[in-house]
């Protein structure tokens, strides 16, 4: 179904998917678009200047009534207005859905042209919209999606400036949940060419600023750290210009009130579905109003538009959550999880598997392989995966990137070889890759020395003695396209984890003209999607898992491709509470990768128990990077218990409803816990830092849990009904909180407990 026109439709039929009332409504005598759902409202209208207005967006509302009263001009001092006569309209006073700069506006803009007489001003009116089911796909881009017509619904408003003949189509999807997915599209119909040098994804004008702003940041080691500061007038940003979304900041944003907190409040989170240059900016004017935008990076960012061409942005995925951090978390976790991760593994559970690089990192053999592969396959490892080393002459970082061969001095049997070795193990065979990067010590980089992605006459920095190949150009993605086809399609390989290990410096293509050089750093980006696409698509059961030196590039736009990521280098216990404890404001359990690794831990030296470093990584795809042949009989026997339990209970643990309970970031104990839907099984995960002398007493209430079921609980006798453990809680007390004589009961630092929850006497 496709409504289309002003004059073809005053209100379309209602939709109903599974129960769920969903429905875009235009009023044609007020210029008004309401789109709805059972949880959320989303208001705007058509301006008196032809522009597009935004009136609303929060907690549902009804429909069918008169919100023009939400616009509000009033005469202000020192303003400039757009109405001859009159001073009761001026841009820079109301909230817009795509803002443009210097026609009374002065805010940052959604979009800037530069036409063929200089001028950047533009003027996009309204002139029709279309209605349709389902969710139209992004061209070339990674998008959320529905797989039946009555899932979500899309508008499509399309506007025009007269002027520059450029068209203007925003896009808007209403799923069944409290999402909303944005992007924008740019048609030039002009007898010139233009020059994109801004196109966001996303305008949202709030009508205050009483918000706190949430921001996942950090650094390699560290990524998605959670940062909360209060909303101020000015300008405040998270971005990225290395090529990448970033270690440093990750493209998510969240707006909540100052008395929201996990559970209850209003929050606004702000998701980009992309992997490049990015921007998630709030600017608070003097009369605070607030105006959110995200997108591609304008820096460095100068697309020239041809006459009949089109540009269409990343979207951008809105959320709006009445129940706190942890509803606007929930949403996400489903959205990105159901309808935004594809394909095969999809749905399913991921593979116990065991990462040979830190227990060998170069210096290994077949042989060796094989013997931590039998360890392996004795404690339970479903899949063991050759890391970096394999291939061309890479005994050490400084060569062999780029050549996609197996050394057969280190593999005499291939790659084909060592895979059929495993699988005879019963093992499932995983491999390494970094395909976007060479060496110069390679025969690639011999070859073909200008594919690499440097300025013409000036010096080439290195990362790690790396160089970027420059994936703006179709013959470089479609080389190493073969040669990795060549690989996969040759051995019996059932995991692919691809790793990306240096941010772009001295951007610039030989391939493009100087008047297209500010395409290069999403040109790249394209390409990038380009051969995941290809790949995924011609072996569809293999399982991507994303890595950029850890989180560099954990992002929406990734996991359209790729269902898991390596949440971050860091492995250790204590670290990854709070990365993964970050991660989960936006991502899915499902796709953040963590393991159980060696201690001391070779990134920070902690010392940790073996019980704390699988009950952090049981929260997530979980796996093994260590030697099992090394450690004692005793851990031994602990890894197979380990691996028993998370087979057991892996449906939940990264499938089920998450929920924070305690931050780490705001004490010595942490705590969070997965319930399944029918919410009979639940498993929560409580960890303490570090011990002390008589403690106080600990409880924590619990979350998600059905308040008339009773539930047993693992290692404790009777039974506790859901609403107790919701309202009085879970007692954590140990013998920390007494003398702490008896050291069988006291592990000390760095402590954790898991509890496994199972409702008893239901009808499920």
């Amino acid at each position: 179904m496709c409504l289309r026109g002003i004059h073809k439709l005053g209100m379309c039929k209602k939709l109903r998917g599974n129960g769920v009332n969903m429905n875009i409504i235009y009023q044609e005598e007020k210029g008004i678009f309401h789109l709805y759902n059972d949880e959320i409202s989303y208001l705007m209208m058509v301006l008196p200047n032809g522009h597009l207005g935004q009136l609303y967006f929060g907690k549902r509302i009804g429909e069918g009534k008169d919100y023009s009263y939400l616009l509000e001009r009033m005469p202000r001092a020192m303003s400039s207005y757009v109405f001859d006569e009159e001073k009761n309209f001026s841009l820079a006073h109301i909230k817009q859905e795509y803002g443009v700069y210097g026609t009374t506006d002065f805010r940052s803009p959604a979009v800037e042209i530069l036409q063929k007489n200089g001028s950047r001003i533009s003027d996009f009116q309204f002139k029709d919209f279309a209605i349709t089911k389902g969710k139209p796909k992004l061209p070339g881009l990674p998008a959320t999606y529905t797989e039946s017509p009555e899932e979500g619904m899309t508008l499509t408003v399309f506007l025009e400036d007269p002027v520059a003949n450029i068209r203007l189509e925003l896009l808007y999807t209403i799923f069944e949940t409290g999402a909303l997915a944005r992007s924008a599209r740019m048609i030039n119909d002009g007898e010139d060419p233009v020059h994109l040098l801004r196109a966001m994804s996303l305008c949202m004008d709030l009508p205050d600023s009483d918000y706190e702003w949430v921001q996942l940041s950090g650094a390699w080691a560290r990524e998605r750290h959670v940062k909360i500061r209060k909303l101020e007038q000015g300008i405040q940003a998270v971005d990225s210009m290395r090529g990448h979304s970033s270690h440093e900041h990750n493209p998510f944003l969240a707006l909540k009130r100052p008395t929201a907190d996990e559970f209850q409040g209003e929050v606004i989170g702000f998701s980009l579905v992309y992997s490049g240059n990015f921007l998630a900016q709030a600017q608070v004017d003097t009369h605070d109003t607030t105006r959110i935008l995200m997108g591609i990076h304008p820096s460095w960012f100068d697309w020239k538009l041809e006459t009949g061409e089109s540009f269409q942005t990343p979207e951008a995925v809105m959320v709006y959550s009445a129940e706190g951090l942890n509803g606007m978390s929930r949403t996400f976790h489903k959205l990105y999880r159901e309808r935004l991760a594809r394909g095969y593994w999809r749905d399913r559970v991921r593979p116990i598997l065991i990462n040979n690089w830190e227990a060998t990192y170069f210096d290994f053999t077949e042989k060796r392989l094989i013997e931590i592969a039998k360890k392996a396959k004795e404690c339970g490892v479903e899949l063991f995966v050759l890391d970096d080393g394999w291939f061309g002459q890479r005994s050490h970082e400084k060569a062999g990137l780029g050549d996609w061969v197996a050394n057969p001095e280190r593999l005499a049997d291939g790659i084909q070889g060592l895979a059929e070795k495993i699988e005879a193990l019963g093992m499932k065979f995983g491999l390494w890759f970094e395909p976007e990067m060479v060496n110069k010590d390679s025969d690639l980089y011999r070859e073909h020395p200008d594919w690499i992605i440097e300025t013409p006459g000036r010096h080439s920095s290195h990362g790690r003695f790396q160089y970027v190949l420059d994936f703006s150009r179709k013959e470089v993605v479609d080389r190493i396209y073969h040669m990795m086809e060549k690989i996969l399609g040759g051995a019996k390989v059932s995991y692919v984890k691809w790793d990306m290990n240096r941010s772009i410096t001295e951007c610039y293509s030989r391939a493009l003209p100087a008047d297209r050089q500010g395409e290069v750093f999403h040109r790249y980006i394209l390409g990038v999607y380009d051969l995941y696409d290809r790949l995924t698509s011609r072996f569809p059961e293999i399982l991507f898992e994303s890595c950029a030196s850890g989180g560099g590039r954990f992002d929406p736009g990734i996991l359209y491709y790729a269902p898991q990521g390596w949440a971050s280098d860091d492995s250790d216990a204590v670290e990854r509470l709070k990365i993964q404890y970050g991660t989960s404001f936006c991502y899915p359990i499902s796709s953040i990768g963590s393991h159980v690794s060696v201690t001391p831990n070779h990134q920070v030296y902690r010392n940790t128990p073996l019980h704390t470093r699988a009950n952090v990584a049981c929260f997530g795809t979980f796996g093994y990077e260590l030697d099992l042949n090394k450690i004692s009989e005793e851990e031994q026997e602990q890894v197979k218990e380990q691996i028993c339990f998370m087979k057991k209970y892996r449906e939940v643990l990264q499938f089920g409803d998450f929920y924070r309970l305690r931050s780490p970031f705001d004490g010595n104990v942490a705590a969070w816990m997965a319930v399944n839907a029918e919410r009979t099984l639940a498993v929560v995960g409580w960890y303490r830092i570090l011990c002390g002398a008589n403690m106080p007493y600990g409880r924590i209430k619990l979350q998600g849990l059905n308040e008339e079921y009773s539930y047993e609980i693992s290692g404790r006798e009777g039974y506790y009904f859901g609403n107790e453990l919701m309202n009085l809680g879970l007692v954590t007390t140990d013998y920390a909180s007494g003398e702490g004589v008896d050291r069988d009961l006291c592990t000390g630092d760095f402590d954790s407990r898991i509890f496994v929850l199972t409702a008893k006497d239901t009808d499920q």
